[in-house]
Protein backbone atom coordinates (compact mmCIF):
# COMPACT_ATOMS: atom_id res chain seq x y z
CA UNK A 1 0.00 0.00 0.00
CA UNK A 2 2.80 2.47 0.64
CA UNK A 3 5.17 1.34 -1.70
CA UNK A 4 2.13 2.06 -4.47
CA UNK A 5 1.06 5.44 -2.80
CA UNK A 6 4.78 6.72 -2.36
CA UNK A 7 5.31 5.52 -6.46
CA UNK A 8 2.30 7.64 -7.52
CA UNK A 9 3.77 10.52 -5.75
CA UNK A 10 6.82 10.74 -7.63
CA UNK A 11 4.91 10.01 -11.16
CA UNK A 12 3.02 12.95 -10.12
CA UNK A 13 5.92 15.05 -9.37
CA UNK A 14 7.71 14.05 -12.82
CA UNK A 15 4.81 14.72 -14.79
CA UNK A 16 4.62 18.13 -13.11
CA UNK A 17 7.84 18.64 -13.54
CA UNK A 18 7.84 17.91 -17.65
CA UNK A 19 4.68 19.58 -17.98
CA UNK A 20 6.79 23.11 -16.48
CA UNK A 21 9.87 22.16 -18.32
CA UNK A 22 7.65 23.45 -21.48
CA UNK A 23 7.01 26.64 -19.84
CA UNK A 24 9.39 29.72 -21.16
CA UNK A 25 9.92 33.32 -20.28
CA UNK A 26 11.00 36.23 -22.21
CA UNK A 27 12.49 39.57 -20.82
CA UNK A 28 10.68 42.51 -22.64
CA UNK A 29 12.58 45.63 -22.72
CA UNK A 30 11.87 49.35 -23.18
CA UNK A 31 13.40 52.21 -24.95
CA UNK A 32 12.27 55.67 -25.26
CA UNK A 33 12.47 56.77 -28.94
CA UNK A 34 14.43 60.02 -29.37
CA UNK A 35 17.48 62.47 -30.89
CA UNK A 36 19.92 60.59 -28.18
CA UNK A 37 18.04 57.27 -27.10
CA UNK A 38 18.90 55.82 -23.81
CA UNK A 39 20.04 52.08 -23.43
CA UNK A 40 16.81 49.67 -23.56
CA UNK A 41 15.37 49.48 -19.79
CA UNK A 42 13.61 46.15 -18.97
CA UNK A 43 10.02 46.74 -18.65
CA UNK A 44 8.80 43.19 -17.84
CA UNK A 45 9.54 39.83 -17.65
CA UNK A 46 6.70 36.88 -19.25
CA UNK A 47 6.29 32.99 -18.55
CA UNK A 48 4.21 31.37 -21.13
CA UNK A 49 3.77 27.72 -22.62
CA UNK A 50 3.76 27.76 -26.54
CA UNK A 51 1.68 24.65 -26.40
CA UNK A 52 -0.90 26.32 -23.88
CA UNK A 53 -3.65 28.97 -24.81
CA UNK A 54 -2.67 32.73 -24.61
CA UNK A 55 -4.51 32.96 -21.48
CA UNK A 56 -2.07 31.11 -19.94
CA UNK A 57 0.40 33.83 -20.20
CA UNK A 58 1.83 35.30 -16.92
CA UNK A 59 3.42 38.51 -15.94
CA UNK A 60 6.54 37.70 -13.39
CA UNK A 61 7.72 41.06 -12.84
CA UNK A 62 6.78 44.22 -14.16
CA UNK A 63 8.74 47.79 -13.82
CA UNK A 64 6.88 51.04 -14.63
CA UNK A 65 9.14 52.58 -17.18
CA UNK A 66 10.67 56.06 -16.17
CA UNK A 67 9.92 58.16 -19.75
CA UNK A 68 11.77 61.46 -20.08
CA UNK A 69 8.35 64.17 -20.37
CA UNK A 70 9.74 65.14 -24.00
CA UNK A 71 9.57 61.46 -25.06
CA UNK A 72 6.44 60.75 -26.92
CA UNK A 73 6.87 56.86 -28.35
CA UNK A 74 8.61 54.34 -27.02
CA UNK A 75 10.41 51.04 -28.66
CA UNK A 76 9.10 47.64 -27.18
CA UNK A 77 11.06 44.49 -27.86
CA UNK A 78 13.25 41.21 -26.65
CA UNK A 79 16.82 42.87 -26.21
CA UNK A 80 20.15 41.19 -25.52
CA UNK A 81 22.53 43.54 -23.20
CA UNK A 82 25.13 41.55 -23.25
CA UNK A 83 25.09 41.25 -27.42
CA UNK A 84 23.44 44.70 -27.42
CA UNK A 85 20.76 44.21 -30.20
CA UNK A 86 17.54 42.89 -30.34
CA UNK A 87 16.43 39.78 -30.33
CA UNK A 88 12.73 40.09 -31.80
CA UNK A 89 11.30 42.98 -33.94
CA UNK A 90 10.58 45.92 -32.22
CA UNK A 91 6.93 48.12 -32.32
CA UNK A 92 6.56 50.90 -31.48
CA UNK A 93 4.24 52.41 -28.88
CA UNK A 94 2.91 55.73 -27.72
CA UNK A 95 3.59 56.61 -24.00
CA UNK A 96 0.18 57.35 -23.51
CA UNK A 97 -0.06 53.79 -22.84
CA UNK A 98 1.22 54.16 -19.85
CA UNK A 99 -1.43 57.03 -18.58
CA UNK A 100 -3.23 56.84 -15.83
CA UNK A 101 -6.18 55.33 -16.50
CA UNK A 102 -4.42 52.20 -18.55
CA UNK A 103 -3.48 49.08 -17.84
CA UNK A 104 -0.51 47.87 -20.28
CA UNK A 105 -0.95 44.52 -22.07
CA UNK A 106 2.14 42.79 -23.38
CA UNK A 107 1.48 40.71 -26.87
CA UNK A 108 3.71 38.19 -27.87
CA UNK A 109 4.03 36.72 -30.90
CA UNK A 110 6.18 33.14 -30.92
CA UNK A 111 6.54 31.21 -33.90
CA UNK A 112 5.72 27.09 -33.33
CA UNK A 113 8.99 25.95 -31.30
CA UNK A 114 7.84 29.25 -28.84
CA UNK A 115 11.02 31.45 -30.21
CA UNK A 116 9.94 35.07 -29.62
CA UNK A 117 9.38 36.75 -33.12
CA UNK A 118 7.91 40.37 -32.17
CA UNK A 119 6.56 42.10 -28.88
CA UNK A 120 4.23 44.76 -28.56
CA UNK A 121 2.53 46.92 -26.08
CA UNK A 122 -1.48 48.32 -25.92
CA UNK A 123 -2.69 50.53 -23.12
CA UNK A 124 -6.14 49.30 -22.49
CA UNK A 125 -8.58 51.89 -21.07
CA UNK A 126 -9.56 50.68 -17.39
CA UNK A 127 -13.56 50.55 -16.49
CA UNK A 128 -13.07 50.50 -12.22
CA UNK A 129 -16.57 49.28 -12.26
CA UNK A 130 -16.14 46.42 -14.04
CA UNK A 131 -12.63 44.99 -13.20
CA UNK A 132 -10.41 44.80 -10.28
CA UNK A 133 -7.59 43.89 -11.44
CA UNK A 134 -5.20 47.18 -13.39
CA UNK A 135 -2.48 45.13 -13.39
CA UNK A 136 -0.27 44.43 -16.61
CA UNK A 137 -1.30 41.48 -18.67
CA UNK A 138 0.36 39.54 -21.01
CA UNK A 139 -1.06 37.83 -24.61
CA UNK A 140 0.69 35.23 -26.37
CA UNK A 141 0.02 34.71 -30.51
CA UNK A 142 1.32 31.32 -31.67
CA UNK A 143 1.85 32.13 -35.19
CA UNK A 144 -0.22 29.02 -37.64
CA UNK A 145 0.93 28.14 -40.66
CA UNK A 146 -0.25 30.02 -43.77
CA UNK A 147 -2.26 28.35 -46.82
CA UNK A 148 -0.53 26.31 -49.19
CA UNK A 149 -1.36 26.53 -52.78
CA UNK A 150 -2.62 24.18 -54.48
CA UNK A 151 -0.37 22.81 -57.09
CA UNK A 152 -0.41 20.09 -59.96
CA UNK A 153 -4.17 21.66 -60.63
CA UNK A 154 -4.56 20.23 -64.21
CA UNK A 155 -5.00 23.45 -66.61
CA UNK A 156 -7.72 22.71 -69.67
CA UNK A 157 -6.05 24.17 -72.61
CA UNK A 158 -7.20 24.51 -76.02
CA UNK A 159 -6.06 22.14 -79.39
CA UNK A 160 -3.61 25.20 -80.07
CA UNK A 161 -2.17 25.46 -76.62
CA UNK A 162 -3.83 27.96 -75.15
CA UNK A 163 -5.74 28.49 -72.06
CA UNK A 164 -9.14 27.94 -72.18
CA UNK A 165 -11.24 30.77 -71.34
CA UNK A 166 -14.79 30.64 -70.68
CA UNK A 167 -16.86 33.54 -72.51
CA UNK A 168 -18.34 35.63 -70.07
CA UNK A 169 -22.64 35.31 -70.83
CA UNK A 170 -24.64 38.56 -70.95
CA UNK A 171 -27.35 38.69 -68.23
CA UNK A 172 -29.99 37.64 -71.27
CA UNK A 173 -28.21 34.81 -71.80
CA UNK A 174 -28.01 34.32 -67.97
CA UNK A 175 -31.65 34.78 -67.23
CA UNK A 176 -33.59 34.66 -70.37
CA UNK A 177 -35.74 31.45 -68.53
CA UNK A 178 -36.63 33.95 -65.58
CA UNK A 179 -37.40 36.43 -68.06
CA UNK A 180 -40.12 34.12 -70.03
CA UNK A 181 -41.81 32.77 -66.86
CA UNK A 182 -42.46 36.70 -65.92
CA UNK A 183 -43.88 37.34 -69.23
CA UNK A 184 -45.76 34.44 -69.36
CA UNK A 185 -47.69 35.07 -66.05
CA UNK A 186 -48.20 38.57 -66.74
CA UNK A 187 -49.84 37.77 -70.52
CA UNK A 188 -52.60 35.06 -68.49
CA UNK A 189 -52.77 36.51 -65.69
CA UNK A 190 -56.35 37.31 -64.97
CA UNK A 191 -57.66 40.96 -64.70
CA UNK A 192 -59.76 42.02 -62.21
CA UNK A 193 -63.61 42.40 -63.05
CA UNK A 194 -64.48 44.97 -65.24
CA UNK A 195 -67.63 46.85 -64.42
CA UNK A 196 -70.37 44.99 -63.29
Amino acid sequence: MKFSSVFSGLAALALASLASATDRTAAIYIQPVSQSPAAPAPLAEIRYDPAAAASDAEVISYEAPEIPDETRLVRIGVYNPSAKRWESSTSVASVENFSKGYSPTLILSVDQKGDVLSAALRGVRIDAGQTRDFGPQALVLVTEPGKQPELNKPIVLSPEGKNVVQEERTFLQKYWWLIGIVVLMTMTGGGGEQGK
